[in-house]
């Protein structure tokens, strides 16, 4: 299985970025893993929260397959204990082909994308930066590789 990760805009933050290439190469022991920046709409100020999730949402919808099993990330979304997570990943490893992972802009989703996912899920109840749910992300994808591996960086 390949798992994707579709982000709007760049990591500007160089240490999110460095601990987000970290996890990436390791995750490459376990899985194909990809990460796909779509660019920001430009002149943001100019457009209203819905204009820009509509931009964003076109985007978003363009980069997918019809196979895709597309999750968001998403405050209204399923949350997970990492152990449970990792369950749920090892599911979608034997169930769909390509598992796509996809956190938006500040505004979240434009009703396309919500109407194209297949599932949502939450890092928690908590407001994060989208960079440092980037970086959960990928760190909680590697966690549940290593979890399915029985491996020891996860301890309960």
């Amino acid at each position: 299985m390949k798992v994707k990760l579709i982000l709007i805009g760049k990591t500007v933050n160089k240490h999110f970025e460095a601990c987000i290439d970290d996890y990436r190469a390791r995750l490459a022991h376990y899985l194909q893993f990809e990460i796909r920046v779509l660019p920001a709409p430009k002149n943001t100020k100019a457009l209203s929260e819905d204009q820009q999730k509509e931009m964003e949402g076109r985007s978003i919808i363009n980069s997918l397959k019809t196979s895709d099993y597309v999750v968001l990330l998403d405050e209204r979304g399923k949350e997970y204990r990492s152990v449970e997570f990792a369950s749920w990943l090892g599911k979608k490893m034997n169930a769909a082909r390509n598992l796509v992972l996809v956190i938006g802009g500040p505004y979240g989703f434009s009703k396309q994308v919500y109407d194209r996912s297949d599932e949502m899920i939450s890092l928690s109840k908590m407001t994060f930066s989208h960079e440092m749910v980037r970086l959960f992300c990928v760190e909680q994808i590697y966690r549940a590789c290593t979890i399915l591996r029985g491996e020891h960086y996860h301890h309960e």
